[in-house]
């Protein structure tokens, strides 16, 4: 993907920032844990938050949280789903937090989108000594037959190479580093893979799946043929055909320390 191209993907979230907010997941618990206990503190930027998803976990657990996000829909619906959390509007290149202000950097589903050949020094920037920066992400459990079959039935621009477990290790495991060839600002990488779930219906996944980048970016009659062949899909399968089921997912998570 090219940075026009990345660019276009990245600024479509904010036409479905409503259905972003009621549909895709949130965390698993114990991955962001494990980011934390390896944090010196508890001060942690969300970077590229969302509707705040990820935003909802670290307050529950205790965090003192601020959140960057560059769409103003999404910002918005973060805003109004995290009313106590200190929400601005920012990016991953140009943070408006100063200098060694935050002890952990965590971006959900969002590190793939940053120029990390700018973001890099700037994450680097407002990390306090011992800092941490870690990407979590959300995948499909594709060891699930019913799961792989849905890979395949959604194609990818649903179900993307980030979106299952060995995909997701091979495309991240270098996305803390600069693109252009800069000096790295972060320490090996650490990648682990948390159980979590979703309930879903058929309805709602092919929403879920409708508020992915590759989706949002279709001509209107292609995705809606796109979605409508995963409808068909589901309808036709015993695991998905009546009621509510458990979407089976894993938190992955890219963790590294700040040098």
């Amino acid at each position: 993907m090219d940075q026009n191209e990345r660019h276009l993907h990245a600024s479509s979230f904010g036409a479905a920032a409503a259905a972003y907010a009621e549909h895709r997941p949130d965390y698993a618990h114990a991955a962001v844990r494990w980011v934390l206990e390896a944090a010196p503190g508890l001060r942690v930027l969300d970077l590229g938050a969302g509707t705040g998803k990820l935003t909802g976990v670290l307050v529950g657990l205790g965090a003192e949280v601020v959140a960057v996000e560059p769409d103003p829909a999404m910002l918005a619906e973060l805003r109004f789903s995290q009313p106590t959390v200190r929400a601005l509007p920012g990016s991953a290149e140009a943070i408006p937090l100063p200098d060694a202000s935050v002890d952990a950097v965590l971006a959900g589903n969002a590190m793939h989108w940053f120029d990390m050949a700018v973001a890099g020094p700037e994450i680097d920037r407002v990390l306090a000594p011992g800092g941490i920066l870690a990407g979590l992400w959300n995948v499909m459990d594709d060891r699930v037959a019913w799961v792989a079959d849905l890979a395949r039935v959604s194609g990818p621009a649903a179900v993307g190479p980030r979106d299952t477990p060995a995909g997701w290790r091979a495309a991240t495991a270098a996305a803390h580093l600069p693109r252009t060839g800069g000096t790295a600002r972060f320490g090996s990488p650490e990648q682990r893979l948390f159980p979590h779930g979703q309930r879903r219906t058929a309805d709602s996944l092919v929403a879920t799946l409708g508020t992915r980048a590759g989706m949002l970016v279709m001509p209107e009659e292609e995705r809606k043929a796109a979605l409508d062949g995963i409808r068909a899909f589901l309808a036709g399968r015993p695991e998905t055909a009546e009621g509510e089921f458990a979407l089976p997912m894993l938190t992955a998570v890219l963790r590294v320390g700040r040098l």
